[in-house]
């Protein structure tokens, strides 16, 4: 690799070039107004195709799916077949206005509507709205719905979740931002929600709790029917947090198990873009009794004609429009091409695929709750005397892989959380495998090479903390 430094920007202007020659004015000139103008900046002057390897040679330092494995637990990093790209980008879906109006809209809203009717089929729920534009938008809609529920039933003191303490972490970011309190649920021996201190729990100020199932040690929640009965019981309501479909489609209904309410997140199963920022989609699905709080509008069919309506009792709008429209047709040339069959395959092989790099890993790395897995396992970096986790991260960009997601879930220490996902290769596994174990190997033998690392990048190890406390946001010459 070629570490020379490679000039910025900045450093390749020189006075006087220009990439483009505008045309002569042919509307009068104004002066800018004092108030909205600002002095001169010192603007660099290139010439077109300076500019174009500047980029380019940019986007070649990125990594991105579509080159390397990108093993991330919990963010499920997984490939974005390009026909989904090509369905997106037909002219009818990319050119529609959102303000057309439902009379030059149908195609789109039949689309809202089929996606809301294969998402409520997939999770067993009685009604999806495909408003919220992440995740975690996804949840706070969630809770705001089970908050004006319990309102309705004259449950107003009912303002504290239950959170185990092996679900996402924006979990109860979101109950706080809906103005709930919450506590935290610890794990039992296995991973999975400790009963005894639910149970103790559930007094009469509980709104709900928030499951993630898997939860973020991957592991499947056993006794998932048991918690929402006795939920249920308490006079509570049971959120799922659907970030982990992936290690369920075509296998297990959530919605039949006694979850209320619940967040898809679109690019971790149903394969939309990821990262960036977004666009993205948390689309919410809910049984029976919140069906009718969903945010909306959400579209509806009427006889031969599609509408976008209101529930009757909606939070209202999480989003303008129709949501983040691109992603959702992505979504949904994804579910129409794998299928009945192929939704249950994606979890199939996504649990088969993190099963096979756990079992490979377990004997160089330890797992805190060795049981069987779900989509992704977590394991630990403590494997030689003064030798982290991160430690192993730095290194295994030296071996040519990102590494995945650490010290994250903060229950298990020097935490590795691996995701495969289902679209990756044995191949690519094996090789996979092949560097964690010479990282361990290393990490006995020469623990020098993984303190240095990264070694074949143009900027070594970083001292993470003066970086978040002192950042450096902008170039100064």
């Amino acid at each position: 690799m070629n570490l020379r430094p490679e000039p910025l920007v900045y450093e390749l202007s020189s006075a006087g070039r220009t990439g483009c020659a505008l045309p002569s004015c042919d509307v009068p000139e104004y002066e800018i107004p004092a108030a909205l103008a600002r002095g001169k900046l010192a603007l660099p002057e290139l010439d077109e195709l300076t500019v174009v390897r500047h980029f380019t040679r940019l986007s070649q330092k990125n990594y991105s799916i579509d080159t390397e494995f990108y093993p991330l637990g919990s963010c499920t990093m997984k490939y974005n077949p390009k026909a989904n790209e090509t369905a997106a980008n037909l002219p009818g879906w990319r050119n529609l206005h959102p303000l057309a109006g439902a009379e030059h809209s149908q195609g789109a809203i039949e689309l809202v509507y089929r996606l809301q009717k294969s998402l409520a089929e997939i999770g067993g729920f009685s009604a999806v709205s495909l408003q919220p534009a992440a995740g975690a938008h996804g949840e706070l809609s969630g809770v705001f719905m089970i908050r004006a529920r319990q309102l309705a039933k004259g449950q107003g003191r009912r303002v504290k979740m239950l959170i185990p303490d092996s679900a996402h972490g924006t979990n109860p970011a979101s109950c706080s931002m809906a103005g709930m309190t919450t506590q935290t649920i610890p794990s039992n021996a296995e991973g999975g929600i400790d009963m005894d201190a639910l149970k103790a729990a559930l007094d009469d100020t509980v709104a709900g709790i928030m499951i993630t199932n898997p939860n973020t040690l991957g592991l499947f929640e056993r006794n998932i029917e048991e918690i929402a009965r006795l939920v249920h019981k308490a006079g509570g309501l049971v959120y799922g947090d659907g970030a982990n479909m992936n290690a369920l489609t075509g296998v297990f209904k959530p919605g039949q198990a006694g979850i209320d309410v619940m967040h898809f997140n679109l690019h971790k199963t149903f394969s939309t873009p990821h990262g960036g920022g977004g666009p993205g989609a948390g689309m919410v699905a809910a049984g029976p009794e919140l069906a009718p709080y969903l945010p909306g509008p959400v579209a509806v069919k009427k006889e031969s004609r599609f509408a976008m309506e209101m529930p009757e009792h909606s939070i209202g709008r999480m989003k303008a429009f129709y949501g983040n429209f691109g992603v959702l047709v992505r979504a949904y040339a994804y579910i129409l091409t794998l299928g009945r069959d192929g939704l249950r395959s994606l979890a199939e092989n996504a649990v088969l695929n993190a099963n096979y790099l756990k079992v490979k890993l377990e004997g160089a790395y330890k797992v805190k709750y060795p049981r069987a897995c779900m989509h992704e396992f977590v394991a630990m970096g403590d494997i030689a005397p003064g030798v982290h986790t991160l430690d192993i991260a730095k290194r295994l960009i030296d071996l040519g892989f990102h590494p995945p997601t650490i010290y994250f879930p903060l229950i298990v220490p020097e935490a590795l959380m691996i995701e495969p996902t289902e679209t990756e290769s044995k191949a690519t596994l094996d090789a996979f495998i092949e560097a964690m174990l010479e990282i361990a190997r290393e990490a006995a033998e020469k623990p020098e090479l993984l303190h240095d690392a990264p070694s074949i990048t143009p900027v070594g190890r970083l001292d993470e903390v003066a970086a978040a406390r002192s950042p450096v946001l902008c170039y100064r010459g």
